[in-house]
């Protein structure tokens, strides 16, 4: 049978604090202000063992990539501390009072926290990923295991078979799962059953080759460490994400492998061995006393950490701004975002310009609305009127489908409803691309097909930039301190996505929006001012010039650009603009 690795909770929460405490060392001297903010209320909310919730709050559409929240996965941590607050009462209660009938009890339970796990993936997906009641299910199997009386399976050929299908069942979720899959729900199904069913296998005394597999030395040691591995893979990742601004290289995945292997077994040879083994000088009073210290401690630095803004004075050779930007989105209305409903939708409010012309949609997710504050700081040069229709993480996709988004489906259907019923006969498309370049961007010509018996006139934009982290982050670690001076940044992505996206665009007019950079190098920062408010989403001054370079429509080519060595760019079908200014190619 295979070891057991699990560690005692003190153990396990000594070993916590510890990673902690040296994650926020580096948090500290590498974080710019607003990531040590956000830092620094995952920190106050780990501390107390609600980081799970904290996160489900914080994952809205502009929350902070994963990537950059280095205590990100302290959230399961949480939920396993507020199952063991229920699970012990729930234990003595069945024990005391209904004659240890573990599995009548566990099991309703487990089926009804299943249930509602099922239910919550349309409904509520952040809270279905991150809240107990509907992650209970899972511990409970594990309860039910070791508390229900399940007979050990005698027969070889059996016990064979279940141990197979454990391995499988949790092969096929590692390797068939990605991020279109809804979790946990129905899916979660794989990696617990199968994880269960290698737990029940290992109690057979016949020993089958699943169990005689996961007892070799090397998955033994691996299980031994596996919570310090866990504790400090995370923040090693997102801190190396962060210094390098690109996904990693096969070099540093080996280097983050290593060192997590490392730095793994430093903690449990020092942090986890000593406390595994008795010490008369550490009493129990003591134990409480010491944990209660620790919570209060990384409770009142989160809570100053959040008090001092992320402590913008250790930066003191950079300012980080407040910039404008989806602010001017007209969200609620126009730019539907948490819970994107196609009946909030309002033309008059969403008309941007004034104009006698015709009505022509933008219709896309917020890599459509980020176009909102150019066109209307721009509006007397449109001869036509634009409305507005975008919402979070919708691409103009009609057979597109999302399980953390489920009325994406309504809201893009009905976009054909308002095409037809308005009459409108010119449409403009753009979406974060990249998005969906995993489903095939050959999904675009659902939408092509829907409006093609409509005689609609279709203008296709294609991606944006898209950088690897906040531009500020970028200004800050790689930026010029030349306030005159024009920083440019790689994107964090093929642009010859673009290329594949014209190919789908049939006859609709395909314009280009990366030809504003230099191959796969683009401007972020002009003199001083960002021409993005995050990692990919045009602030207003970004957003008034990327109106000007290239959207469609206008009445007028705008004024080009003072320097004399500015020259226009040819664009799709004659739609001339000049490039951002100090930007693109020359």
């Amino acid at each position: 049978m295979a070891v057991s690795t699990s560690a005692p909770p003190i153990v396990r929460r000594t070993s916590r604090f510890v990673t902690v405490a040296v994650t926020c060392l580096v948090a500290y001297l590498l974080l710019i202000p607003s990531f040590l903010l956000d830092f620094s209320k995952s920190l106050l909310a780990a501390s107390v063992f609600m980081s799970n919730m904290s996160f489900w709050k914080a994952s809205g559409y502009f929350a902070a990539d994963a990537i950059f929240r280095p205590l990100l996965h302290t959230w399961s941590l949480s939920v396993e501390e507020q199952y063991y607050l229920f699970m012990p009462v729930a234990a003595f209660i069945i024990y005391r009072y209904l004659g240890k009938r573990w599995l009548t009890i566990l099991l309703p339970v487990i089926l009804i926290s299943f249930g509602l796990s099922v239910y919550a993936t349309e409904t509520a997906p952040s809270a279905n990923f991150f809240v107990l009641p509907t992650r209970a299910w899972e511990l409970l199997i594990g309860a039910a295991l070791a508390l229900g009386s399940i007979p050990a399976v005698r027969s070889s050929l059996l016990a064979e078979a279940i141990g197979i299908l454990g391995l499988a069942l949790i092969a096929f979720a590692v390797f068939a799962f990605d991020e279109a899959i809804s979790f946990p729900g129905l899916n979660a199904l794989y990696p617990c059953l199968g994880s269960a069913l290698l737990i029940y296998v290992g109690k057979s005394p016949v020993q089958p080759f699943a169990t005689r597999l996961l007892s070799q030395r090397p998955l033994v040691g691996i299980g031994l460490i596996s919570f310090s591995l866990y504790l400090v893979h995370w923040p090693i990742v997102s801190f190396l994400r962060y210094q390098s601004l690109d996904n990693p290289t096969p070099m540093q995945v080996v280097s983050i492998i290593v060192a997590s292997f490392a730095l793994a077994y430093l903690s449990w040879r020092f942090v986890e061995q000593p406390f595994r083994k008795p010490n008369p000088a550490i009493t129990q009073s003591r134990l409480l006393a010491g944990g209660v210290a620790a919570i209060a401690l990384f409770a009142v630095a989160g809570a100053v950490g959040v008090a001092a803004d992320g402590f913008p004075g250790r930066t003191r050779d950079f300012v980080e701004q407040k910039i404008a930007g989806h602010d001017q989105w007209n969200q609620g209305t126009c730019f539907l975002s948490d819970n994107p409903d196609y009946r909030e939708w309002n033309a008059v409010a969403c008309t941007l310009t004034a104009a006698d012309g015709p009505e022509v949609l933008l219709w896309g997710d917020s890599f459509a609305a980020h176009y909102v504050p150019g066109i209307v700081e721009n509006a007397e040069r449109f001869p036509v009127r634009i409305l507005q229709y975008t919402a979070a993480g919708c691409p103009p996709i009609v057979s597109y489908y999302s399980y953390a988004r489920p009325r994406c489906a309504d809201f893009n259907a009905n976009a054909l409803n308002i095409i037809k019923e308005r009459n409108i006969r010119t449409v403009i498309l753009t979406a974060r691309w990249t998005d969906l370049q995993s489903r095939g961007l050959d999904q675009l010509q659902s939408t092509l097909a829907g409006l093609e018996p409509m005689g609609v006139k279709v203008y296709l934009i294609g991606q944006s930039p898209q950088f690897s982290t906040n531009v500020q982050v970028i200004a800050y670690t790689k930026g010029s301190r030349d306030p005159n001076a024009v920083d440019k940044w790689t994107v964090f992505f093929d642009p010859a996505i673009n290329t594949e996206l014209k190919q789908y665009a049939g006859v609709a007019t395909f314009i280009d929006a990366m030809r504003i950079c230099e191959g796969a190098l683009c401007p972020y920062r002009e003199k001083g001012e960002y021409l993005y408010e995050d990692a990919e989403h045009f602030s207003v001054k970004g957003s008034s010039q990327a109106v000007l370079a290239y959207f469609p429509l206008f009445d007028n080519p705008p004024v080009p650009a003072r320097r004399s060595d500015k020259r226009q760019l040819p664009l799709e079908n004659d739609l001339s603009r000049p490039v951002f200014e100090g930007g693109g190619k020359l």
